[in-house]
């Protein structure tokens, strides 16, 4: 039992980390508002867990997701505009042309981060942190414009990232991205429930 207190203490930032990364993930597939404050706080935790393992494009990915979150705190409240009114953002398709753009800049950012983690880093993982970091930042963007396949997306890089810390011994971290990847699929089967328009 003492052991178990120890670890928890000595774990408490990862810990707090794994708890509030649920709840975040929860309130989005409730398209809940509450998404966004939910991931900032996440993504603070998560600078400096990441920073003490060494991924360090997953702790710069930490920041963007802060500011990602403003902008898709914005979004879900004001993103469907339609000339002068206001009105909530739906969910929507990617259309083909999107997909283009989105799959360019994901092979342009892996590639840079790639390079500067091999280079100026001791990254234990360069590329298999610029994969899932790169395909993190698109990700969220989809989920900030309520773009379903985010879901998809999102499936493949939990279970890629729960092997990366499961080789960096980050335990309560794995446990999160694999529930994550079960959270994403009911996600995606949520969300399909709305009626889905094709949007750019």
């Amino acid at each position: 039992m003492n052991t178990f207190i120890d670890w928890t203490l000595s774990n408490k930032v990862e810990l707090s980390g794994t708890i509030f990364g649920l709840i975040y993930v929860w309130f989005s597939i409730r398209q809940s508002l509450y998404t966004w404050p939910a991931g900032i706080i996440t993504s603070l935790l998560y600078c400096w867990i990441f920073f003490t393992a060494k991924f360090y494009a997953g702790m710069g990915l930490q920041g963007y997701y802060v500011a990602i979150s403003i902008y898709g705190w914005w979004s879900w409240s004001h993103g469907g505009q339609t000339g002068s009114a206001v009105e909530k953002l739906h969910v929507s398709y990617t259309d083909t042309s999107l997909w283009i753009r989105l799959f360019v800049l994901n092979l342009l950012l892996t590639l840079l981060m790639y390079y500067l983690l091999g280079r100026y880093t001791d990254s234990p993982i360069p590329f298999g942190d610029a994969l899932t970091t790169s395909l993190s930042v698109i990700a969220t963007w989809m989920l900030a414009r309520k773009k379903i396949e985010h879901w998809l997306i999102w499936i493949f890089i939990d279970m890629v990232s729960a092997g990366l810390y499961l080789y960096r011994g980050l335990y309560p971290t794995v446990f999160l991205f694999m529930v994550y990847s079960v959270m994403a699929g009911i996600g995606f089967y949520e969300w399909r429930k709305e009626p889905v328009k094709v949007s750019c």
